[in-house]
């Protein structure tokens, strides 16, 4: 009993030491330092090289909530202290590139994606890891590691293009707000109205969807104005391809809908200098399509009928790192990109091997586990089968939901996207 106690007293002042209160201006600038690196490798391994450092002049994001315990994403950055033992600051992100590993493709060939992530500027020497998570066990390993002096004459302090920034509404200091922020993409120079009109629906179409039409005052929405050289973009699959600000397509994996671009830089320079928590892209075209990466950005179209649902559901993967939640719709995935073996992270889905860390809290008394498709449960909120692209073995908190349907979020995912906006406000960690 003895040794059991102490190993807990070690545990404890372990986790009490490394989630520590980090002071931001102990440590950090009001400034951002980004890091452009590459992800190479195959559906076997992945490896991480660093590109560029750029020092940019806004830190939108918390000043209190400096450490993500969450554990979403693929992907994790860690900022430590000189020494390499004080934990300063971490977030978890996806990218494209991780998708794309769990395809066909990936098993045949070997390939290096772009990425981009941001953090606060420190004014201390570093140590930065980024870590990849194996889908197999989920745990993290780490990619890279980068021995970081802000001093150093290697980080980029230039400015880059001025584009034209449009506020739609501003609610505060963006460090308790979360800056939402439209990109455009297809428009020509002379689209620039037609552009502002679109972030302006897609603003609205936000807010008078629950939960977010309470939480409005908790944003700040902004739109850049990138300008494109032809409207619309790329249908590689019908061969159109045209010249726009960030190369964006569909066909990503070889599926019709799904509208993407692998050009993180291109995106990273269009926000140098506005605060940015989360990143809409607004294609100027009225096909059906779209994608969503948690914590990477999210894109729609401008102008097909269900543009405004599209927006919400890519958003919520964007935002509060929620799965799909459909199960017989074409995906280019194998069925590796979930393992029945594990819990899966995203707060919106379960392979029942630790649903307590889910949403078994929020089910009515004495509701089955799995729930049967009945009339007793089919409208409440329960466990049924069939999510994340998978029929059997995973399953979702509602029939329907804004994230398999786009019917209202449902309780899971709500919950989901609330604690996301109290942690980016720093009101709770």
């Amino acid at each position: 009993m003895k040794t059991k106690m102490s190993l807990l007293i070690l545990f404890l002042l372990f986790v009490s030491n490394n989630y520590a209160q980090i002071h931001f201006d102990d440590w950090f600038e009001k400034k951002s330092l980004r890091i452009d690196f590459a992800l190479n490798g195959n559906s076997e391994y992945q490896k991480a090289a660093l590109q560029q450092m750029r020092e940019e002049p806004v830190w939108g994001g918390p000043v209190k909530n400096l450490i993500d315990k969450s554990y979403y994403g693929g992907y994790y950055v860690n900022l430590y202290d000189k020494t390499g033992k004080q934990l300063i600051y971490s977030r978890g992100f996806n990218t494209l590139f991780e998708e794309w590993r769990s395809t066909e493709q990936a098993k045949n060939e070997t390939q290096s994606w772009t990425n981009s992530i941001s953090i606060p500027f420190p004014k201390k020497e570093t140590v930065l890891e980024i870590t990849g998570r194996d889908r197999g066990d989920m745990q993290f390993h780490v990619l890279l590691t980068l021995n970081i002096d802000p001093s150093s004459i290697f980080i980029d302090r230039g400015k880059l293009k001025e584009n034209t920034v449009i506020q739609i509404q501003y609610k505060g200091d963006p460090s308790s707000k979360i800056d939402l922020v439209f990109i455009a993409e297809g428009y020509t120079a002379g689209e620039e109205k037609k552009f502002e009109t679109d972030a302006k629906k897609f603003t609205e179409s936000l807010f008078n969807t629950p939960p977010f039409d309470m939480h409005r005052d908790d944003f700040n929405v902004w739109a850049v104005g990138l300008e494109s050289e032809e409207s619309g973009t790329d249908v590689s699959g019908k061969g159109v391809f045209k010249n726009t600000a960030l190369n964006s397509g569909y066909y990503t994996f070889g599926l019709s809908r799904y509208l993407t671009t692998p050009d993180m830089k291109s995106i990273r320079d269009a926000v140098w200098n506005i605060p940015c928590d989360a990143i809409f892209i607004v294609v100027n075209t009225d096909m059906y399509g779209g994608g969503g990466m948690y914590n990477f950005y999210a894109m729609g179209t401008s102008d097909d009928a269900r543009t405004p649902v599209v927006f919400v559901h890519e958003f919520g993967h964007s935002f509060a790192g929620l799965a799909d939640e459909y199960f017989s719709s074409e995906v280019a995935y194998d069925d590796a990109f979930f393992s029945l073996k594990t819990e899966p992270w995203e707060p919106n889905i379960t392979t029942l091997i630790d649903f307590e860390s889910k949403w078994k809290d929020l089910l009515p008394a004495n509701t089955p586990i799995p729930t049967l498709l009945e009339d007793k449960y089919k409208d409440k909120i329960g466990v049924y089968e069939g999510g994340g692209y998978l029929s059997k073995g995973i399953y979702r908190p509602m029939d329907h939901c804004m994230m398999r349907d786009y019917a209202p979020f449902c309780p899971a995912c709500s919950r989901a996207i609330l604690r996301m906006i109290d942690f980016l406000t720093d009101r709770t960690d």
